[in-house]
């Protein structure tokens, strides 16, 4: 019995860290954190070796690195496309707000239409608001690059820690 049910632990959490790594693929879906989550509670129920722990330590590191990557590289992106400030935080609520209301994909397409709105209503400029609109998708390109890299890590080394245990 002690065999299956480690089994279907260890089976639950890659699930789990699988739904993370995926969801990356959705800007505001936050699947570092997921993938964080199922680690602590593989953690917590089969208990933190000396070695999980490291490896735990380092998968959080890994978590903080990559929502701050995130976040940098949209802003970034929309930034350099000539989005303002103010654009880019209303664009992340309206982000949010389109996960929240039409879930999954609401997000999706609130977030750049926010950026294309509010530069067109800034700018008056058509050209100008694409052009913002186009930092901010290229932002989140390069920024699910990094985010898929950085969940491939994490997930890599909770494997680790299950194998080495």
């Amino acid at each position: 019995m002690e065999g299956w049910l480690d089994t279907s632990i260890t089976a639950i959490t890659l699930f789990i860290m699988l739904i993370g790594l995926f969801g990356l693929v959705v800007p505001i879906f936050p699947g570092i954190f997921v993938m964080w989550l199922a680690a602590l509670g593989y953690g917590a129920v089969t208990g933190f070796s000396t070695l999980g722990i490291v490896l735990f330590v380092l998968i959080t590191l890994l978590m903080v690195i990559g929502i701050v990557i995130d976040n940098i590289l949209m802003g970034a992106g929309a930034r350099q496309g000539g989005a303002s400030w103010i654009t880019i935080g209303v664009a992340f609520l309206a982000g949010i707000i389109g996960t929240i209301v039409f879930p999954p994909f609401g997000g999706i397409i609130a977030a750049p239409a926010a950026v294309f709105l509010l530069e067109l209503l800034r700018f008056k400029d058509l050209r100008k608001a694409w052009l913002a609109f186009r930092g901010l998708a290229a932002g989140w390109g390069v920024s699910f690059v990094a985010r898929f890299g950085v969940g491939i890590l994490m997930t890599t080394l909770w494997g680790i820690w299950v194998w080495k245990g």
